[in-house]
């Protein structure tokens, strides 16, 4: 397993206990490089939304569990959020709540000389996904060839 895996599966166990206790979801928990700075990043939700107050909450409780085993080794930044409006499609749940919900797709590669899909959720497994395009077509996508799927947002 990579550095990076082990410290999110890390951090998630951790997590989990904490939001649960609130009530909340854990939706993502990612462990990147920017720059020059390390992220450890959770992301959570709520019905109703996620406060300040709330990801303050969980801030502070993982803050004490990760100093207490401190098994990451570089400087981090730790930054606890709501997934936002423009959510990612990563996890089976995910999927399952966005089912006829609008999505947004960008492809590694193109096709059809295209690498953005805007469609309707139609279906799903742990492989594939598909989207309504339109009345009469659908298209389905391998998720092995998708950089991001999240839903799409209207302003």
């Amino acid at each position: 397993m990579a550095k990076r895996e082990d410290y999110e599966k890390k951090a998630e166990e951790f997590l989990i206990p904490i939001v649960k206790e609130h009530n909340f979801e854990l939706v993502d928990v990612e462990y990147v490089k920017e720059g020059s700075n390390y992220y450890l990043r959770a992301y959570i939700d709520k019905t109703g939304g996620i406060t300040i107050d709330d990801c303050e909450l969980v801030s502070r409780a993982l803050e004490i569990k990760l100093d207490e085993s401190d098994f990451i080794k570089e400087a981090y930044i730790l930054e606890v959020s709501s997934p936002g409006l423009g959510r990612p499609l990563k996890k089976e749940k995910d999927f399952a709540r966005s089912i006829g919900e609008e999505v947004e797709v960008h492809l590694y590669k193109p096709i059809q000389k295209q690498k953005e899909f805007v469609g309707l959720l139609e279906d799903y497994d742990a492989e594939n996904f598909t989207i309504r395009l339109n009345e009469t077509d659908t298209m389905e996508f391998a998720r092995k060839d998708v950089a991001l799927v999240r839903l799409t947002f209207d302003f």
